[in-house]
C-alpha cells in the first residue's frame, strides 16, 4: 500500500475462539484489510515460540518439582478433609504413628536380615580363650554389647577347643560349633544354640545386643567350664556295664 494511503495495523483476539485476526485500519475512508483467522493464529504461534519469550521459563526439573508439591498439597488437603479435626487432627495422627514406629525401633532394634551365608567364627589371628574373655569384658565395660557378645562367643568356642571337646578347625561357624559341642555337653544344647543365634544376630543380622544378652553368654561360659563332658567312650562303657549288670 502506498505511503499516502498508509494503514494502522492491530492484532485482535476473537472472543470464544482463542484465535486472533490482524486488522489493518486505514487512514481515511478506505475499507479495513483483514487476515484470515487460521493464518493469524499460526503467525501468533510462530511469534510466541521464539526463544526470547521463554528465557525465564522454569526448567523441566523445576516444573516436575512444582507438579510433585502440588500433588502433595492436594493429597494433604484431601486427607485433612477426611480426618476428624481437619489439619490438626491429621498432624496428631501422624505424630502418633511416628512415636509408635520410634518406640518399636528402639525396643526391637534394626529389623533382622537373614544372612545369606554364615561366615567364620574367628576372623583374625588365633587368640586364647582368656584373651577373648578379656576383650569381651573390655567391650562390656564401655557398653559395646555387640562386640562383647561376639568376643564372649569366641571365648566359649576357644575354651572348648582348649579342653579338646572341639577339634580346632579354621572356618567353623557359630552354629557348627554349637552343634558339635552339644554332642559332649548335651545338657547345654539349647543354650549353645541360643548363643550361636545371638552371635549371628549381631554379626550378620543387623540386630543390637544388650547387657542381658551378654550376661547370658557369660553365665553359659562359666557353666560350661564347670560341666563335665559326656564322652562317647564313657557313654558306651556305661551302657555296656548296664547291660552286663542286667544279664547277671
Amino acid at each position: 500500500m502506498s505511503p499516502a494511503g498508509g494503514v494502522l495495523t492491530a492484532v485482535l483476539a476473537l472472543p470464544h475462539t482463542g484465535a486472533t485476526a490482524v486488522l489493518a485500519l486505514p487512514r481515511g475512508d478506505e475499507p479495513p484489510v483483514t487476515t484470515p483467522r487460521d493464518p493469524a493464529r499460526e503467525a501468533a504461534k510462530r511469534e510466541l515460540s521464539k526463544r526470547m519469550y521463554h528465557e525465564n521459563d522454569p526448567s523441566l526439573l523445576q516444573r516436575a518439582l512444582n507438579a510433585f508439591w502440588d500433588w502433595v498439597g492436594k493429597l494433604f488437603s484431601a486427607a485433612s478433609a477426611a480426618t476428624p479435626g481437619g489439619t490438626l487432627g491429621l498432624l496428631v495422627i501422624l505424630l502418633a504413628v511416628v512415636a509408635v514406629v520410634a518406640a518399636l525401633w528402639w525396643r526391637l532394634g534394626t529389623p533382622r536380615r537373614t544372612p545369606t551365608s554364615s561366615a567364620a567364627l574367628f576372623d583374625d589371628r588365633p587368640k586364647s580363650a582368656a584373651e577373648h574373655r578379656a576383650a569381651a569384658e573390655a567391650h562390656a565395660a564401655q557398653g559395646h554389647w555387640n562386640q562383647a557378645v561376639q568376643e564372649r562367643m569366641r571365648a566359649i568356642v576357644r575354651s572348648l577347643e582348649e579342653r579338646a571337646l572341639l577339634d580346632p578347625r579354621p572356618g567353623r561357624t557359630a552354629d557348627e560349633a554349637a552343634a558339635e559341642a552339644s554332642r559332649t555337653l548335651p545338657a547345654h544344647t539349647d543354650r549353645l544354640r541360643a548363643a550361636a543365634q545371638n552371635f549371628d544376630d549381631v554379626t550378620y543380622g543387623g540386630r543390637a545386643a544388650d547387657s542381658h544378652t551378654y550376661h547370658r553368654l557369660t553365665e553359659l561360659d562359666r557353666d560350661l567350664e564347670r560341666t563335665k563332658p559326656v564322652l562317647a567312650n564313657s557313654s558306651h562303657s556305661t551302657a555296656h556295664n548296664a547291660r552286663q549288670g542286667a544279664a547277671s
